[in-house]
């Protein structure tokens, strides 16, 4: 995810000061990690210096002062062209989950990997189970709902490989080729 790009999208709603686009960011984006209020500031500084945002109203409402930023026109432009970029799927497979099977069977022995797949499958579900909760809670927000379908596929396909690995290492361990 490009942070700059996620404050452009931020900043088309109309001007924001660092601390609004924070709160924006993390609400909009419910199961990304929290952006930090330096890398806020960091990459408005990039945007501003690449004349993608302008600063614009300074506000001192009970407390520091606080500058607004607008979208330029460039701004405006960079953001249409990066919603139209189709995303390329990833060019590498790799996963700390398929490093440590992968590990387990050179480093241990297929038990081992086998045993660290059950308890993995174990997590995932676990995970699985705590995501839907909060997709059906009527309370949920669309940023909620959307984010958990998003990190339910992705624990789904994960929980598939395992299910199609545990059985290709239990071939392993009967001795029946793979």
């Amino acid at each position: 995810m490009s942070t700059g790009h996620v404050l452009l999208g931020l900043l088309a709603t109309g001007p924001k000061h660092g601390y609004e686009l924070k709160r924006a960011h993390d609400a909009h984006m419910p199961r990304a990690k929290p952006l930090a209020f330096g890398q806020v500031y960091a990459t408005l500084g990039r945007l501003q210096r690449d004349g993608l945002v302008a600063e614009g109203d300074r506000d001192r409402d009970a407390g520091p002062e606080r500058t607004s930023f607008t979208l330029t026109d460039a701004g405006r432009a960079r953001l249409d062209e990066w919603l139209a970029e189709v995303e390329a799927p990833a060019p590498f497979v790799s996963s700390e989950l398929l490093a440590k099977v992968v590990v387990a069977l050179l480093a241990a022995d297929s038990r081992r990997a086998g045993a660290y797949l059950a308890a993995q499958r174990a997590a995932h579900a676990a995970r699985l189970r705590e995501l839907t909760a909060a997709k059906l809670d009527p309370e949920s927000a669309l940023g909620d709902v959307i984010a958990a379908d998003f990190a339910i596929s992705h624990l789904d396909a994960d929980l598939r490989w395992m299910e199609t690995t545990i059985a290709r290492v239990n071939e392993l361990q009967q001795g029946v080729p793979a």
